[in-house]
């Protein structure tokens, strides 16, 4: 379930970044942008705002709803370890410090 959200969620990701790209902004036309005023009937007669307008709001309708179970599915704690099945191992005993060994001076001539 959570990959198949990732998915979507990735999916939308992109259909957002799209539809704002090629959205009218201040000034300029998308119809300047494929060659022509005469292209501006592609997206039908009220031009592509309305259509990508709402495009976006759906998709970002979609993306807040997968965030927010992406994040509550995340925010679940374990009750279980990946390490629970591993046998416990003694720790060494503490070794005693042993007095140091002296060296022998070797004698002088």
């Amino acid at each position: 379930m959570i990959t198949i959200t990732t998915i979507i969620h990735i999916i939308v990701s992109i259909i957002i970044i799209i539809a704002v790209l090629l959205q009218v902004g201040k000034g300029a036309s998308i119809g300047s942008s494929f060659g022509g005023s005469s292209s501006q009937t592609i997206f039908g007669s009220a031009g592509p705002a309305t259509m990508l307008t709402k495009i976006t709001y759906i998709c970002v309708a979609i993306f807040m709803l997968t965030s927010l179970f992406l994040t509550y599915n995340s925010s679940k704690q374990r009750s279980k370890s990946i390490m629970s099945d591993v046998p416990a191992v003694a720790a060494p005993e503490a070794a005693q410090p042993q007095a140091p060994v002296e060296q022998p001076v070797p004698a002088q001539k």
